[in-house]
Formats: C-alpha cells, sequence, structure tokens
C-alpha cells in the first residue's frame, strides 16, 4: 500500500507522519485479507479501491448486474457476527456516544467491553 503523505486529508485525523507510515508499514502485513463489504457498497469503484489496498473484496452482486461476479458466500455469511459486535458495543452508551476526549481511552473502553464480552 502506497499512500502519497500530501495528499492525505488529515483535517479531522489527530495523526502525525509518523504515526502514519506506521499503519502503512503495518497495512502492508494485511494485504490478501478478505473484505467483507454490506450490499450496499458493491460499486466498482469500492471494490476496486478494497483491492488496490491488496484486499479480496467479498460482497454479492446486485441481481441487476450484466456482468455478475463469484464470490465466497460462506465467508459472507460470517459477516453477520461482525454486525452484531457491533450492534452490542452500541449498547455500551460510552461507545455509542464517544465521550472520550482521547481516542486511546475510547479504544480502551472498547478492548475492555471485549473482554467482557468474551470472558462471559
Amino acid at each position: 500500500m502506497t499512500v502519497d503523505l500530501e495528499r492525505v486529508d488529515t483535517k479531522y485525523m489527530r495523526i502525525t507522519k509518523k504515526q502514519f507510515q506506521k499503519i502503512e508499514k503495518i497495512g502492508n502485513e494485511y494485504q490478501g485479507i478478505p473484505y467483507l463489504m454490506d450490499k450496499a457498497y458493491e460499486g466498482d469503484k469500492t471494490r476496486n479501491l478494497a483491492g488496490n489496498y491488496g484486499h479480496k473484496p467479498v460482497v454479492p452482486p446486485n441481481k441487476n448486474r450484466s456482468d455478475p461476479w463469484e464470490y465466497d458466500v460462506e465467508l459472507y455469511k460470517r459477516r453477520n457476527t461482525i454486525e452484531r459486535l457491533f450492534r452490542w458495543l452500541k449498547g455500551f452508551r460510552k461507545v455509542f456516544t464517544k465521550y472520550d476526549k482521547l481516542d486511546s481511552m475510547y479504544l480502551s473502553f472498547i478492548q475492555f467491553a471485549c473482554i467482557v464480552k468474551w470472558s462471559n
């Protein structure tokens, strides 16, 4: 994954160039991982963007597509597990409203909530 640091809009991001370079390095390690997408994002641009970052988009084509593609049906069904996890996390008011000022505190609470969920 190559990203032009000058073209990245960091207006709403709290990230330094050094942190961004670390993220870029980590991103290269995760290339090839399937990217489970919602049917609403099955457009050509979105699938190409995922492919440009080295991921394999897993999304069913719309029924009216003239040239449908093959996708892993069983893997797409697992997307439901991820959706339920996010719905469960939104049950925590602190996650839903994002009261924390620091991103690190917000992430810590999400990790804590997941530990509580998986330990039960």
